[in-house]
């Protein structure tokens, strides 16, 4: 993350606060306008998490505080005044206090598939960790590295079958138990999906 210099924030423009927008790492998403005063800031450094000023409450308050649905600090930037702030995130959970991914409905949708993969790759995640019972990725996780690579191999193989001989729809189903699979995998080895994504942003480059 680069570092903020706070002495050249304006905080004084609004009387102690500065507007902060948040923006989804991965999907680009503007998810919520929130304020900060200096000490929210310096918190939100420290803790890597964003935290707030609530304007209502006149307190500092960590998101996610009660729900749960926290947003992890991946960048901060200013605007040319410095008197704005820009931070992207990777969100747990929904933003919006009434449930929604977004404060801003009109955006969800451009990014709702995206954001439903990184969600259900953060669910493995939460499988790995919390091994709840009766679930079927946990029986996964506990039977280990190879039944994991064998069930990858299987439904990849599916995936091809499919591909050559078999309806649009089943090749859509085989892939949806394919990338399930796969993402298995990836939290297994601990490779998180903006690992892949730099891979690839980096094979776009075009050497001279």
């Amino acid at each position: 993350m680069t570092k903020l210099d706070i002495k050249k924030l304006n905080f004084e423009k609004m009387n102690g606060l500065i507007p902060v927008i948040i923006q989804d790492e991965n999907t680009d998403t503007v998810l919520m306008l929130g304020f900060m005063n200096r000490d929210a800031l310096n918190q939100t450094l420290k803790t890597k998490k964003v935290v707030f000023f609530s304007r209502t409450r006149q307190k500092i308050w960590r998101k996610g505080e009660t729900s749960g649905n926290s947003l992890k600090v991946i960048s901060i930037s200013t605007d040319c005044d410095n008197d704005t702030l820009l931070i992207k995130v990777e969100p747990k959970g929904n933003t919006c206090h009434k449930g929604d991914y977004s404060c801003f409905r009109n955006t969800v949708a451009k990014n709702q598939s995206l954001q439903f993969i990184q969600n259900l790759y953060e669910l493995i995640v939460r499988r790995k960790k919390e091994m709840p019972k009766n679930s079927y990725t946990t029986t996964l996780f506990k039977s280990g590295l190879d039944r994991i690579l064998q069930k990858v191999g299987e439904e990849a193989m599916e995936l091809v079958i499919a591909g050559k001989n078999k309806s649009k729809q089943r090749i859509i189903e085989e892939c949806s138990d394919f990338i399930y699979h796969l993402f298995v995998l990836l939290a297994e080895k601990n490779i998180s999906l903006r690992d892949i994504e730099k891979e690839l942003i980096s094979r776009r480059i075009v050497k001279k």
